[in-house]
């Protein structure tokens, strides 16, 4: 025999070729050639047939070696698998590394994770090695929920054992009809998820349990695309990765109730720090507010103060429910719903004598003196009172109604200095107009400031009531007062005299529970213009009872041409642009004749035909322009009221230019007739 050994001298001993093939771990094709070499050199039977049984031993030794280093690196790779989730406390990047060591450590195709969902259901956490590219069908891609019991991972939530299949797709154990354990157990069908595993083409699966004590939370699954037997080790390895996975899913949820824990502490702190902060500053709050009532302060700053000392929106209102002072901004109190809550908890809080919660974060405390109602306080806070808060509360209302009976009371006993001089103003002639302005200024009226008048008839008795409202009124205002001819006389600040008398009505009728007339005029920028205030409005009131509008409100501007009868001034020039001027700078601008159309419609009766052969157009084209008339005047134009304005407006604008064209201009003399 000529075989050779590792140096390649002949005649070695074919056992310790083997063994020396064995040291150097030569592959097993060099086993195969040294079988051949035997032959070739007739070794003997019994010879051949130890050297064959050496081969033999020397696989399964090498086989055995390639298992301890799958399974060393199997161990090393469940180490540093341990020590990255020491490194993260992110459940994705954990569950992520987990899924990578098993596609590298059992050479598969694809490895997921699930987690069991809150309602028995279980879903798709984390995916490696899906394929990509597939936009039509379910995917195997988080987020894909999967029937509780479906597939191995119905088995294994059911046993909390790792379960394998060698061909998933030709495995009738999972098929709808199928069963794990003899026909005890029937697997649930998952429409989605199945396709969703056929979409990938997956063949060889197995899944093993992640643990929390004796509770299954979830599934490691590692597939491979074509049929594959994995064996005891590969199982083994894919169930210690699903062990530390399941330590990963334990590690984040107990970080995760932790974290809460610990912001629930700092939130209950946060919360207790504040309590005690507010008790500390409670009476002082209460201190600051009553010295801003006692300092002279306005309604506006003993707001902001309680704002500020509660942390919310604060809206003080009257017995009337309209605003007297805000800060901040109290939501949904303009809606109707939130309004009649409001209202309702107002009348809870004066029957009670203290705050009552009207919404969520809103509340209403009553401002009352005695057995009289002054008003509420409105309190927005975000984060809810304390029965601190609550406290404090009830002593801003109390302040809110000493500030509101000192200033009856101001107003009161100023009243008849205040009176005497809205007297002087409105006499004819004026009193002493020299000393007016610094008799108006030491009461802090300012004159030189746009101002209307405002006359108010109560229709019902109950004058007294009414002065002394109006005294409040117009000291709240910084305004004059007096009373004259059973009507209340008002000079506010202010250039609508229209809103001025609406304001003034919403306040008083509710107050006397019967109506009341109301009529203004102005504004004036003087103390000359008092006096003709004063008698357009007692004009605007007599046109008002006279055409029925007892109980009303009205300026003399709202009257329309009646107002323009009954004003002092007669500003025509006023009257026409309000009722025309949009049409007359139309026609200036673009050069049309809308003005000279609305004459001839209005001389034909109404017949946009008969105005059309008036002017020698086709009706079509009147119709058009009749529609660009009531894009510029509005939809109304055409209605009996104003249709008389504009009429009437026509007839003055006209007029006007008739008389235009009639005045002559005189020429300048020549040099020689001035020297004549």
């Amino acid at each position: 025999m000529t075989t050779h050994g590792a140096d390649g001298a002949g005649g070695a001993d074919p056992l310790l070729t083997v063994l020396e093939l064995l040291a150097r771990q030569a592959p097993s094709a060099r086993f195969d050639a040294l079988l051949d070499e035997a032959r070739r050199d007739g070794l003997g039977p019994e010879e051949f047939g130890r050297l064959e049984r050496a081969v033999v031993l020397a696989g399964q030794v090498r086989a055995e070696r390639a298992r301890e280093a799958r399974r060393e690196a199997g161990f090393e790779a469940l180490a540093d698998t341990a020590r990255d989730l020491t490194l993260s406390y992110d459940l994705d990047g954990l569950l992520h590394v987990i899924t990578r060591r098993a596609r590298r450590l059992l050479g598969l195709d694809l490895a997921y994770v699930t987690l069991r969902g809150p309602h028995g259901s279980c879903y798709v956490h984390t995916t490696e090695g899906t394929r990509p590219g597939r936009a039509e069908g379910p995917r195997l891609a988080p987020g894909l929920r999967i029937a509780e019991g479906y597939g191995l991972g119905g088995a294994v939530q059911l046993h909390g054992v790792p379960v394998w299949t060698p061909d998933y797709l030709a495995d009738e154990r999972f098929a709808p009809s199928g069963s794990l354990d003899a026909g005890v157990h029937a697997p649930a069908f998952d429409e989605a998820a199945e396709a969703a595993l056929r979409a990938e083409g997956l063949h060889a699966i197995v899944a093993a349990p992640l643990r929390s004590g004796d509770t299954v939370v979830g599934t490691l699954f590692g597939a491979d695309r074509r049929v594959r037997h994995h064996t005891s080790e590969e199982i083994g390895l894919l169930a210690a990765l699903a062990d530390l996975a399941a330590l990963a899913v334990e590690k984040a949820g107990l970080l995760d109730r932790t974290r809460a824990e610990v912001s629930e502490l700092e939130r209950d702190s946060a919360r207790v720090r504040t309590r005690l902060t507010r008790m500390r500053h409670v009476s002082e709050a209460h201190g600051r507010i009553m010295n801003l009532v006692l300092a002279g302060g306005d309604l506006r700053s003993v707001a902001k103060a309680a704002a500020d000392a509660l942390d919310a929106s604060v809206l003080i209102r009257d017995p009337g429910g309209r605003s007297l002072a805000l800060v901040g901004e109290v939501p949904g109190l303009d809606e109707e719903a939130a309004e009649e809550a409001v209202e309702k908890a107002s009348l809870d809080a004066h029957a009670r004598r203290r705050p009552v919660l009207a919404a969520d974060d809103t509340w209403v405390a009553p401002v009352i003196a005695g057995s009289e109602d002054l008003g509420g306080l409105v309190v927005h806070a975000a984060g809810g009172l304390t029965g601190e808060d609550e406290r404090l509360l009830e002593l801003a209302a109390q302040s809110v109604a000493f500030l509101l009976l000192m200033r009856r009371s101001t107003a009161v006993a100023e009243g008849p200095v205040r009176d005497e001089l809205l007297d002087d103003l409105i006499a004819d002639p004026p009193h002493a107009p020299q000393q007016i302005a610094q008799r108006a200024g030491r009461l802090g009226v300012d004159l030189r400031r746009p101002h209307v008048l405002v006359l108010a008839r109560p229709e019902g008795g109950e004058q007294g009531r009414a002065v002394v409202w109006a005294s409040s009124y117009a000291y709240r205002l910084s305004g004059l007062k007096t009373v004259q001819g059973g009507c209340i006389v008002l000079l506010l600040p202010g250039d609508d005299a229209s809103a001025a008398a609406r304001a003034v009505a919403a306040e008083l009728s509710p107050l006397l529970g019967h109506p009341v007339s109301v009529a203004s005029a102005g504004p004036g920028w003087n103390p000359d213009a008092v006096g003709r205030m004063h008698r357009e409005a007692w004009r605007c009131l007599d046109a008002m009872s006279a055409l029925g509008g007892t109980g009303s409100a009205a300026s003399v501007r709202d009257l329309g041409f009646l107002g323009l009868l009954l004003s002092d001034d007669n500003d025509v020039d006023g009257f026409v642009e309000s009722a025309i001027g949009p049409v007359l700078d139309y026609d200036a601008e673009r050069f049309t004749d809308l003005t000279h159309t609305l004459e001839a419609y209005f001389a034909s009766g109404g017949s946009p035909t008969n105005a059309a052969e008036a002017l020698h157009v086709h009706p079509n084209t009147v119709s058009r322009r009749l529609e660009r008339i009531g894009d510029l005047l509005g939809p109304e134009w055409q209605k009996p009221g104003q249709v008389l304005e504009v009429q009437l407006a026509l007839r003055l604008q006209r007029t006007r230019e008739a008389l235009a064209r009639g005045r002559v201009t005189p020429e300048p003399p020549c040099p020689r007739e001035r020297g004549a």
